[in-house]
């Protein structure tokens, strides 16, 4: 009935569970991998179908994983979020009643976030739910959208991101994304960076971490989210700089 497609680097410690929370969702479990340590293992040994393919930017992983799917419909879901089963119970009947006849591609699914293991009270939605004939593939290299055909409608159950779970796995998540994230930028011809354009994302990231998704209800955990969000744009662009000024 669905394709489950879940793009990987290095999620050894959390792609399990992501697996096993969608195992009654989805009876195909595609996994794009490009890690280094146990996760392919992890992954094929829990039942999914693994395709090693080298990362070179989201939008080529999520079309391959596409490619790839045997069914009509595919959900896409990272290794840090979980499955619920009102989630799962509300996808199968949104699909067992499906008008095929209107003009609809796929659902928008809501994300509650959860930090340090907390409930964040902060809920975004992503596109990650298609019905397969009317996705026409993905775009972007560093921002990577998806190109339907019709529009989406949303699944009201979210499912749960777990991000950030402790400080040495997110300065470790950090310094690997990051180059890869830089390169990207490098390789899309990002303006040069200055002064202000590091104040500029520094600032950007601390706000949106701490108004708009909701740090500042969430006492120290709240402002060490926000301070942090603010390091890793930094590290992000510093290793672009590099890239940009020839020292790297």
């Amino acid at each position: 009935m669905i394709s489950a497609i879940i793009i990987s680097r290095n999620e050894e410690s959390v792609i399990s569970d992501c697996i096993k929370s969608i195992k009654n969702l989805a009876d195909e479990i595609i996994v794009v991998d490009d890690s280094d340590d146990k996760t392919a293992k992890i992954a094929e040994d829990l039942g999914a179908k693994v395709t090693k393919n080298k990362l070179q930017d989201f939008s080529s992983q999520r079309n391959l994983g596409a490619s790839l799917a045997k069914n009509e419909w595919i959900f896409y879901i990272d290794s840090d979020e979980r499955a619920t089963p009102g989630f799962i119970a509300e996808v199968k009947e949104k699909i067992k009643n499906f008008d095929y006849k209107k003009n609809i591609a796929g659902f928008f699914v809501r994300r509650k976030t959860f930090f340090y293991g907390q409930d964040w009270g902060f809920e975004d939605r992503v596109q990650r739910i298609f019905y397969k004939p009317r996705l026409k593939g993905w775009k972007g290299s560093v921002h990577e959208t998806p190109e339907v055909v019709g529009e989406l409608l949303e699944i009201e159950s979210p499912i749960l991101h777990y991000t950030h779970r402790n400080l040495t796995r997110m300065v470790e998540k950090t310094n690997d994304w990051s180059e890869f994230e830089a390169d990207l930028r490098f390789k899309s011809n990002h303006p040069n960076m200055s002064l202000w354009r590091f104040f500029r994302v520094m600032i950007t990231a601390f706000l949106k971490s701490y108004f708009k998704e909701g740090g500042y209800k969430n006492g120290t955990l709240g402002i060490i989210e926000a301070i942090y969000q603010s390091f890793s744009m930094f590290i992000t662009y510093a290793k672009l700089w590099e890239k940009q000024s020839g020292r790297k």
